[in-house]
């Protein structure tokens, strides 16, 4: 069992055995799934997911994904509910209760407690013939013939399986929500997939140095803008509009051509037209002129008049890239 072989087997088995499972699901939807979607989705109240050891954490990840995506939902461990948790279920919440089997003790105790709550409960449950299954007003079948585990013991894919059925439930709520890119960045301020939505130049640009010059700037005065604001490039302006930049690779171009060039001022040295972005413009905006084009700094204008500079590397410091 200690060969490579015998290991990248072990995961290939595992990996199909898993993927068969979830394949297996698409055909224990039913009704029951379509209701309860309607009934989360027209709720007043929030979703409350609950469950016991493994399914706790799905219970956990589902409660983040729909939170994510427009649903909002809460955690209850259900060893915790019958100490004193269920205090966190309100009028209008519909709770989630999660178990492979439907038949564990803590189920069993908290159950009948939900119930008399007059709360709608929705089971996802490997075992509909179940207490659970029984009790819930939905069933969302997560049945699978075994688990991955050879001894058909350690919760494998089972706990694949109801995450999966977790996702579906999230995805049609989104749908059904008209949940969109815009709203996804708003939950996701922090996050790499949420500056790309939402993240504008000016965000980055405003806390940047301004170089700039004017057209009859002399080289050493262009070089030492450079070297102080540290973005590698200045812009040369007239009367606060973009006349062109210099570059870093502009200098060292400049002193591979000319043996004196102690009498070059600004407009001799600069690339005229340069590529620019409103400060309006999203960030990613920015990275795909910057790749476009094979460059890695980008002038920022704002209604018509220089506004200062975004670089590729504030792009890879924010996680756009």
């Amino acid at each position: 069992m200690n060969s490579k072989n015998s290991i990248i087997q072990t995961a290939k088995l595992t990996v199909e055995a898993e993927s068969q499972a979830i394949s297996n699901l698409a055909g224990l939807i039913t009704d029951d799934f379509a209701e309860a979607v309607q009934l989360i989705y027209n709720s007043k109240g929030r979703v409350i997911i609950t469950g016991i050891g493994k399914s706790a954490i799905i219970a956990n990840k589902i409660v983040a994904t729909l939170n994510s995506t427009g649903t909002p939902s809460i955690f209850m461990h259900a060893a915790d509910a019958i100490h004193g948790d269920l205090g966190l279920i309100l009028k209008d919440d519909v709770v989630i209760c999660i178990s492979k089997s439907g038949n564990t003790p803590e189920i069993k105790v908290l159950v009948p407690l939900i119930k008399s709550a007059n709360n709608k409960m929705i089971a996802i449950t490997g075992n509909k013939d179940s207490f659970l299954g029984q009790q819930a007003n939905y069933i969302l079948n997560a049945y699978v013939e075994k688990e991955a585990c050879p001894n058909n013991l350690a919760p494998t894919t089972s706990t694949t399986a109801q995450l999966v059925i977790g996702d579906a439930l999230a995805v049609c709520l989104l749908e059904l929500r008209g949940f969109s890119s815009n709203d996804f960045a708003k939950y996701h301020p922090g996050g790499a997939l949420g500056k790309k939505l939402y993240l504008r130049v000016q965000d980055i640009s405003s806390v940047n140095e301004k170089p700039k010059v004017v057209p009859t700037t002399n080289i050493k005065d262009i070089i030492i803008e450079i070297t102080e604001k540290m973005l590698g490039v200045t812009a040369v302006v007239e009367n606060d509009k973009i006349a062109g930049i210099i570059t870093d690779g502009d200098l060292r171009r400049m002193l591979s051509k000319v043996d004196d060039f102690s009498s070059l001022t600004a407009k001799d040295i600069m690339s005229a037209n340069p590529k620019r972005i409103n400060a309006e413009a999203m960030a990613i905006e920015a990275l795909e002129v910057m790749e476009t084009n094979g460059i890695s700094q980008l002038l920022v204008e704002e209604n018509g008049n220089y506004a200062g500079v975004i670089h590729l590397h504030d792009l890879i410091k924010e996680g756009i890239i």
